[in-house]
């Protein structure tokens, strides 16, 4: 593909501290096990304003009655495992895996995870720096079980101050639950304010219910 919307560099590594950086100026990587690790920032940028959040109706319904618990924090690895098992998920190679652990146990990525009794049926994963929320990736193996963790997430992040949520790229799902796209000039200006914050990392536990 030519001039591939948003790609910046190849090369480099994916150590913690380069991921921070990254995600710090609006960058994220994303490649295939054929490729050099590529760095992106596409121009639209998909994002949501947590406060814009749509529930439908026969999703607030699933939510209600479906049995789902939403947790967080407790499988990060089986996150990340459901969102590899998929075939957008062909990307999540067991570098970015590891990557993505190795910011997890330092207190900057974290997981909603979507339980029906002993099952994982769904979930997501991303990172938190200062008050900005990068969303990464999500599954699901039951209806509405991603979407159910994504509404716990945005209600998590309101409690904590986190006003927005970096959704990336365009996706009719992300669209449906309010996800718009803005120029990558608004979002770079309304990332600055945000990555500054002293928030404390480390483990979340569930605040809003």
């Amino acid at each position: 593909m030519k001039n591939p919307n948003g790609l910046l560099a190849a090369g480099g590594d994916l150590s913690v501290p380069r991921l921070l950086e990254a995600y710090r100026r609006g960058v994220f990587p994303w490649y295939s096990a054929a490729e050099p690790i590529l760095w992106w920032s596409p121009d639209p940028r998909m994002v949501l304003h947590c406060d814009e959040l749509k529930v439908s109706r026969s999703l607030a319904k699933n939510a209600r009655n479906k049995g789902y618990e939403v947790r967080v924090d407790t499988a990060f690895e089986r996150v990340l495992a459901g969102c590899a098992d998929r075939q957008e998920g062909t990307w999540l190679g067991r570098a970015m895996r590891a990557a993505y652990l190795a910011l997890h146990q330092a207190g900057y990525a974290h997981c909603f995870e979507t339980w029906r009794g002993p099952d994982l049926v769904g979930g997501l994963y991303g990172v938190a720096l200062g008050r900005m929320f990068y969303g990464e990736s999500m599954f699901s193996r039951a209806t509405d079980a991603s979407k159910v963790a994504l509404v716990a997430l945005v209600q998590e992040l309101k409690g904590r101050g986190f006003p927005l949520i970096d959704c990336q790229m365009h996706t009719p799902l992300l669209a449906s639950l309010g996800g718009r796209e803005i120029p990558r000039r608004a979002f770079l200006r309304a990332l600055a304010p945000l990555v500054n914050y002293s928030e404390p990392t480390g483990k979340w536990s569930r605040v809003a219910s």
